[in-house]
């Protein structure tokens, strides 16, 4: 079983902490994590916690951690999430995802009649209380700030034994919470699914979106209805509506019309999908900052093993090692003008990584393909 982990970007939380709190973060806990290094080992995680807490020994770090979060702490997964609806829509979502931030654990959603259950269990060990208890109040943070709503819960249950002021956790979670119970949960009434979400931040999405725009319009003269087709896939893919009939409603027709129109530019609803999705994941993969995770719920994805599956199928390779093999093509180009070869221009602009990608095959193994053809 691969060893639990946290998303770096979970990580980065706890920096933001101790600086806001008048203490140097890299002096007491090193440098943080690279920026293409998606999670860190639990352990590491551990160890960071502990520093912290010598730091700042008040009763209620975690809570105090927890009040600094943000969607962009969840990376894509968090921005995903608030461009839902409802907060019913954003846990389902988190759910699904949920590993790609937080593995330890994965968290279990129980819908009931007299309210909501999130359970974490203990089947991969217990990581002890700074990390259960940052973790956990986190998500709580993060769903009364997409909310708007500072609302109460009705029971908060953890593993751990209790702390020495168990009044301020009460406090932060409006409700009962008990200590060295069997699982951790957390029990809010089930009318809390139907908040709105306040508006998505422009943040990540909007660059990609931009990013998704850019190589949409590179791939070649297509028909104006054609591009504009795949501009709207983006949006819809991104959130989870890959229906015919999604895409009919965004361009105001028919689904019968739509396929009227599809089959007049020679294609069909699946090949238009599939075809946006295969370039899409090829640019998202050459960014080293986006997981393979994250990266199916960007495509529209119930699971990663879905996206795996169709990458295969579009490239013959799975996603990590079609995205190892564009690396060693861009490693390949650096060495060779270390040896008195053309030198890579500098890159600048999101698109850097795609650019530097484009490079290396044409220094190292001659030009890229099509647009027709599946890359390397």
């Amino acid at each position: 079983m691969p060893e639990p982990r946290v998303a770096a970007s979970y990580v980065h939380l706890l920096y933001e902490y101790l600086e806001g709190a008048g203490l140097d973060a890299r002096a007491l806990l090193g440098p943080e994590p690279p920026a293409d290094d998606h999670f860190v080992p639990l352990p590491r995680w551990q160890q960071l916690l502990s520093l912290a807490a010598q730091a700042d020994p008040r009763p209620g770090l975690p809570l105090r951690i927890a009040r600094h979060i943000s969607p962009r702490h969840f990376g894509v997964v968090g921005y995903a999430a608030l461009s839902c609806k409802t907060l019913a829509q954003a846990l389902m979502r988190l759910e699904r995802y949920h590993a790609s931030v937080y593995d330890v654990n994965l968290a279990s959603i129980r819908w009931l009649p007299q309210g909501v259950q999130i359970e974490w269990g203990v089947e991969r060990g217990r990581p002890g209380a700074l990390v259960d208890e940052t973790a956990i109040a986190a998500v709580v943070h993060l769903a009364r700030d997409m909310t708007g709503e500072n609302w109460p819960l009705d029971e908060v249950w953890f593993v751990n034994p209790p702390p020495q002021e168990l009044g301020l956790y009460e406090s932060f979670f409006q409700a009962p919470v008990r200590f060295g119970q069997p699982v951790t949960r957390l029990s809010f009434p089930a009318r809390y699914l139907q908040l709105p979400l306040r508006e998505s931040d422009a943040g990540l999405l909007a660059l990609l979106d931009r990013q998704a725009d850019t190589l949409l319009t590179e791939l070649g003269d297509v028909p104006p209805a054609v591009q504009a087709w795949r501009r709207t896939l983006v949006t819809l893919i991104r959130e989870g509506r890959t229906s015919l009939a999604e895409l009919a409603r965004a361009h105001h027709t028919s689904t019968r019309s739509l396929q009227r129109k599809l089959a007049e530019q020679g294609r069909t609803f699946q090949k238009l999908l599939d075809e946006t999705r295969r370039h899409l994941a090829m640019d998202y993969l050459r960014r080293p900052d986006l997981d393979i995770a994250e990266i199916a719920l960007l495509l529209g994805y119930a699971e990663q093993s879905s996206f795996t599956r169709a990458f295969r199928t579009w490239t013959g390779h799975a996603p990590a090692q079609w995205r190892r093999r564009e690396r060693t093509g861009l490693s390949a180009a650096i060495d060779h003008t270390a040896d008195g070869g053309p030198r890579l221009r500098p890159l600048t602009g999101p698109r850097s990584a795609r650019e530097a990608a484009g490079l290396a095959r044409a220094l190292a193994d001659g030009p890229p393909p099509g647009d027709g053809e599946p890359a390397p």
